[in-house]
């Protein structure tokens, strides 16, 4: 196996054991990152010699009997929302063109602190508003949309263009293209990782996690971004519930929630079915079934946009006003659409997230869990915009996609995505696993004793994206009813070598 093709968690233990440099491993992955990003634009920019410079350097200390844990000497990309001092962070967009950051964000501290190896930023959806990270192609399909915002992220790790990788979620940007792309993301609770440096899409919902290859390796990247920070107001202490010692692989006992209403409504064939297996698995594994009607599921996306509309253009007010052409057309619109809205709609939405956060409590207290798909339908097509499902209805992309994401962000739950197996054209299918605020411990317990059932777990997707599906389907639900045909100008700009 080449190095690029280990886990987090495998890779740790060869660099430990010092049977792999961290020389050696990051070498590799630049190397498959420098194969695949003409067809991927996963990152913004490699910053190949700064990375081996602290691969060296990480190389020397571990020589030298300090080796600082499992992140030591392992390549990572960060969203390129996330501050690093001396280095742009640009959110993908003209209007930070030339934005250097002044000091480092927490994330990045922690993880210059953990020993990782910094290979560069990874493009977002424009400042992380919306969910198909345009620029980016998806890891299994470079026809299909790579998922946003986190789309870089999810992609790098997918193909093996970084080890692990760090992403935000303030509607699902972690776990919506972790699902795509066939890895796994976590939505830890909200305030869990501090966000001081991070720039802010809605600063009530926003998260920062961990993008992998399997559910072990996302809780090591956890583990080292944790703790409180006060420069971050909504930072909690970093305790988490703790994971009690059952057997490897025994769920019995817990009590999984498996949602009677909403998350199976309005879902593409083939992603319910995949979820509905891995249902069944968690069942052979000891836990107890529990159906559950999830609570006020009629005002998710209101209160969603209600929350995150008014508090993204908050933040961009100066220069949306002084600059507003250099917003790309869906972000400036939905800006633009922010100054209309009324300081009682927001207020209003504030309240009904309060009730809803009491709802998802008292549902919470029966069960440990609930799982559920993490999207409605694998990858969309480049250039979709609607789906119609079985029902008549017909739905945008963006909408589809935040509609299973967005309840674990109103209440700041924490929320894992695993890969499930694949869909129509061996797109990934991914499961969602939600639980209580500061029960990540039971929430990777779920994740990891599911994935040890998956002989497929951690594979990188196959050659870098290139297409295997004959078309996009456009309507799902009962069986796709139309194709789009592939577009022959699918491929995506080639990402520039970063200056060093």
């Amino acid at each position: 196996m080449r190095p690029f093709e280990l886990t987090l968690a495998d890779a740790a233990a060869a660099v430990r054991a010092k049977e792999l440099s961290p020389v050696e491993l990051t070498e590799s992955v630049l190397e498959r990152a420098r194969t695949v990003e003409g067809r991927l634009n996963a990152f913004v920019g490699l910053r190949s010699d700064e990375a081996r410079r602290a691969a060296a350097a990480a190389a020397d200390e571990i020589a030298a009997g300090r080796y600082r844990g499992p992140l030591h000497g392992v390549p990572l990309g960060l969203k390129d929302l996330i501050d690093v001092k001396g280095q742009p962070t640009t959110a993908s967009s003209a209007v930070r063109d030339g934005h250097v950051a002044a000091e480092d964000s927490t994330v990045a501290a922690r993880l210059a602190d953990a020993g990782a190896v910094l290979l560069g930023k990874t493009h977002t959806h424009e400042f992380a508003y919306g969910l198909t990270t345009p620029q980016t192609r998806n890891a299994w399909d470079v026809d299909r949309v790579a998922g946003g915002s986190s789309g870089g992220s999810a992609v790098a790790v997918a193909s093996g263009a970084a080890t692990f990788a760090i992403g935000t979620d303030t509607g699902g940007s972690i776990r919506v293209p972790a699902a795509l792309n066939g890895v796994v993301g976590l939505k830890p609770t909200y305030g869990l990782v501090p966000r001081h440096g991070v720039t802010s899409l809605s600063w009530s919902l926003d998260h920062v996690g961990p993008i992998t290859r399997t559910v072990d390796d996302a809780a090591l990247v956890l583990a080292a971004l944790t703790g409180r920070d006060p420069r971050d107001p909504a930072s909690v202490p970093g305790s988490l519930e703790p994971d009690p010692p059952y057997g490897e692989g025994d769920l019995t006992g817990l009590r999984v929630g498996v949602p009677r209403t909403y998350y199976f409504d309005r879902v593409a064939p083939d992603v319910e079915s995949a979820v509905r297996e891995a249902v069944d698995r968690l069942r052979d594994l000891g836990a107890a079934l529990v159906d559950v009607d999830i609570p006020m599921t009629r005002y998710v996306q209101a209160i969603q946009w209600g929350l995150m509309v008014p508090e993204a253009t908050a933040y961009h007010e100066g220069t949306l006003r002084a600059t507003p052409e250099l917003y790309a057309p869906d972000v400036r619109v939905l800006l633009e659409a922010g100054e209309l809205l009324l300081a009682g709609d927001y207020l209003r939405a504030q309240r009904a997230r309060t009730l809803m956060r009491r709802a998802w409590a008292r549902l919470l207290a029966e069960v440990d869990v609930v799982v559920a798909p993490s999207v409605p339908l694998s990858a969309a097509s480049v250039g979709q915009q609607s789906v119609q499902w079985a029902d008549g209805s017909v739905e945008s992309v963006s909408d589809s996609y935040v509609r299973l994401s967005a309840p674990a962000n109103i209440t700041g739950v924490p929320a894992l995505t695993v890969p499930v197996g694949q869909g129509e054209g061996g797109l990934p299918v991914g499961m969602q696993v939600i639980g209580r605020p500061l029960g990540e411990g039971a929430v990777l317990r779920v994740g990891r004793a599911y994935e040890a059932t998956r002989a497929d777990a951690g594979r990188l997707a196959p050659d870098g994206g290139v297409g295997t599906a004959e078309g996009a389907v456009v309507a799902v639900g009962g069986g796709a009813r139309g194709l789009v045909p592939k577009s022959p100008d699918h491929a995506p700009p080639t990402t520039v070598e970063a200056r060093n």
